[in-house]
């Protein structure tokens, strides 16, 4: 039987980003607070930017609002500065307004979009030169509704769309210097549902997957040995609806 030969893990192709200094957007619950536990478990150092405190305690933390780009790129260069770089950015910051067009009240539709495709993109803007210098990596999280559009959620479709082709085009951009992963999940059993109509929650018995397992995955693809990417991984519960 040939033997398959692979690369020795030598101080080059053994740097990963799971084990360094990770901004985590929206880090503060949901998604974010369960891949900050997956990082503070693997000895990494996470960063959560948010406007709310984070849930897990001894955490770095800087309050932002991730829909607003001046601010977040001026908190995201002090924490570059305070923590001499950065190895990697996750953005896990997300809202939605469920609802037919013309009943979402426009500043809320757009506030949608503000946050879930600008923030992403304001965020990975801010940290950019840190990331090219660490040749780090990018895990943005879109949506199964990034492939699967619904109704009574065009703001959080046209933002999720947008997030999953503005990560295929910075992964084309960013060849060679920075990784980029799109995070594709499913639901999950998150706050993310609270304060809805029944219209737009989830039933009690609603298959949605643990959101730590979403974070494993997350931290599965920050944790490639350097050349070597994973650029798009879709994450579900076995019985997701909104996939395929």
């Amino acid at each position: 039987m040939t033997s398959i030969q692979t690369e020795p893990r030598t101080a080059q192709t053994a740097t990963l980003p799971a084990d360094g200094r990770v901004l985590v957007t929206g880090g503060a619950s949901g998604l974010g607070a369960a891949v900050v536990s997956a990082l503070l478990e693997r000895g990494a150092t996470p960063i959560v930017v948010d406007r709310a405190e984070a849930r897990v305690e001894g955490v770095a933390q800087r309050q932002a609002d991730v829909g607003d780009a001046a601010q977040l790129a001026s908190v995201i260069a002090d924490v570059v500065d305070e923590f001499g770089g950065l190895d990697a950015v996750v953005t896990a910051a997300g809202i939605d307004r469920p609802g037919r067009l013309d009943e979402v009240p426009a500043d809320e539709w757009e506030r949608v979009v503000q946050v879930d495709l600008l923030g992403t993109a304001a965020a990975v803007r801010a940290a950019l030169p840190a990331l090219k210098e660490s040749h780090g990596r990018v895990v943005t999280v879109a949506s199964t509704l990034a492939l699967k559009g619904v109704s009574d959620a065009t703001a959080y479709c046209a933002a999720k769309f947008g997030v999953l082709g503005f990560s295929r085009a910075l992964a084309a951009e960013l060849a060679g210097e920075v990784g980029v992963t799109t995070l594709i999940p499913g639901g999950m059993r998150t706050a993310f549902f609270d304060g809805r109509s029944p219209q737009y929650a989830p039933p009690s018995d609603a298959a949605l997957n643990d959101p730590a397992r979403t974070a494993d995955a997350v931290v599965f693809a920050l944790a490639q040995p350097r050349g070597c990417e994973v650029r798009e991984l879709l994450i579900a519960h076995e019985s997701e609806p909104s996939w395929p």
